[in-house]
Order: structure tokens, then C-alpha cells, then sequence
């Protein structure tokens, strides 16, 4: 059998998930499309895990991009094919019922950024460089890079890191929306598993439906966000955790969150 491209743990409810290609800066090639989409797929369907952190292994990159060694021989079919991958992975990240968080820890390049990007919230070590490289390849993003990056950060920025290539540090990022959080390096893990576990201890149904909210909202009119809002809002009444939580705060206690 081939070695697994992931190392995958749990600490508790939060599971990690690293790219584990640390000789080639964790660069995204096909296998490693697939093992990425089978893990998250695990994670969503496992009730133990109510929250996952990604990262990449090594001490260079969180993920240098895709893989231009497997890219170079494509040709125009393969290359569509190799695209819709990546959008297909990315696309299930985005859509996770539970919080995703990218820990940035080195190189976010190309396919990198772009996996950072279908997370819901991403933190960065100061020492981080990010950026859409492609054009510096002849090519453009091709895993949703374009899309995400214009909803992040706006037409200007998207336009400027996708025409010009160059990377920019993790403060400009922040600056533009693209990280919610820089963090010292030596402080990153300990800050991204404190958030981690945060999380892990909220209403699971709760965080489910902000994601879905979001991700509705993000795609329509105000009108059908707000009905999808209220909807959400309403359903949130038939669960235990609603009354966990209410009851908790009149009682003025930690809440003890089950996820039914």
C-alpha cells in the first residue's frame, strides 16, 4: 500500500489533519487531492469530532501550491480534471457542517491559499507568505482561487496578487481579510488549538447553522438570506442544546453542549 500523504489525530473533539509531504513543501498532487477529500469526509461524519484544524508538516509550508512536477504533462483534458479536484475538495471543506481552521505555519501558495481559503477561519504565523503565484507559470488559479480570494479580499487585491504572482506576509493578509489571525510563530499551535477548543465546546447545531447561514448568505439576495436566517433560527428551538445553553445562562452555569 502507499504511504499516506496525511497524518491525522484528535486531541479531544479537535482533529488534525496535516499534509505530510514535507520534501515537496506539502504540494498538492492528485493522491493527495483524494486523501484530503476522504479525511474531511471521515471528520464530518464522525460525531466525536466537533472541530478540525488543517495544516502542513515541516517548518517551510503550510502548502506551497500544487504539485508542478505531476501539472507539467497534463494535458488540456487532464488539466480541467485536475481543476475540478481541487474545486471538488475545496467545495467540501467550505461546505463542513463543523468549523474548519487553516494553520498557516510557512508557504500559503497558489493551491495552498486556495485550500487555506475553503476554510472558515485561518490563522497565520508572522512568518508566513501567501499569494497566487500561477501567472508566474502561465497559468491562473484553477482550485477556486479567483472566486474565493474576490470574496476575501475584494476586486483590487484579488487583481493584484493574481496578476502580479508575488507573495505578500501574513500582516498585509490580515490587512486584506484573507487571515483573521497572525500569531508569533512559536505561539501558532498553541493559539490555533485554544480556538480549536472554543469551538469544540460550542453548540454543535449552533455552528452548524452559522455555517450554513454564511454560506447561503454569501450566494444570494438579502431576502432569501434573511428567510434562510429565520428558518435556521426557528429550528435551533427543537434542540437540546438551545435549552442547554438558555437554561445554563439563567442558572448562571458553563453550559454542557451534546449536539442534539
Amino acid at each position: 500500500m502507499t504511504e499516506s500523504p496525511l497524518l491525522i489525530a484528535d486531541r479531544g473533539a479537535v482533529r488534525q489533519i496535516t499534509v505530510n509531504r514535507p520534501d515537496k513543501l506539502n504540494a498538492l498532487n492528485a493522491a493527495t487531492l483524494d486523501a484530503l477529500l476522504a479525511a474531511f469526509e471521515a471528520a464530518a461524519a464522525d460525531p466525536a469530532v466537533r472541530t478540525v484544524v488543517l495544516t502542513g508538516a515541516g517548518p517551510k509550508a503550510f502548502v506551497a501550491g500544487a504539485d508542478i512536477a505531476e501539472m507539467n504533462g497534463l494535458t488540456p483534458v487532464q488539466g480541467r480534471d485536475f481543476s475540478l479536484r481541487g474545486q471538488k475538495l475545496m467545495r467540501r471543506i467550505e461546505k463542513m457542517p463543523k468549523p474548519v481552521i487553516a494553520m498557516v505555519n510557512g508557504f500559503a501558495l497558489g493551491g495552498g491559499l486556495e485550500l487555506a481559503m475553503g476554510c472558515h477561519l485561518r490563522i497565520a504565523a508572522d512568518s508566513a507568505k501567501i499569494g497566487q503565484p500561477e501567472i508566474n507559470l502561465g497559468l491562473i488559479p484553477g482550485f477556486g482561487g479567483t472566486q474565493r480570494l474576490l470574496r476575501l479580499a475584494g476586486r483590487a487585491a484579488t487583481l493584484e496578487l493574481c496578476l502580479l504572482g508575488a507573495p505578500i506576509d501574513a500582516a498585509r493578509a490580515q490587512q486584506l481579510g484573507i487571515v483573521n489571525r497572525v500569531v508569533p510563530a512559536a505561539e501558532l499551535e498553541a493559539e490555533t488549538f485554544k480556538l480549536a477548543e472554543q469551538l469544540a465546546a460550542s453548540a454543535p447545531l449552533a455552528l452548524r447553522g452559522v455555517l450554513d447561514c454564511i454560506a447561503v448568505g454569501g450566494e444570494c439576495g438579502i431576502e432569501e438570506g434573511l428567510e434562510y436566517e429565520t428558518a435556521q433560527f426557528g429550528l435551533m428551538f427543537s434542540t437540546d442544546d438551545m435549552r442547554e445553553g438558555t437554561g445554563a445562562f439563567l442558572e448562571r452555569r458553563k453550559p454542557a453542549f451534546a449536539g442534539r
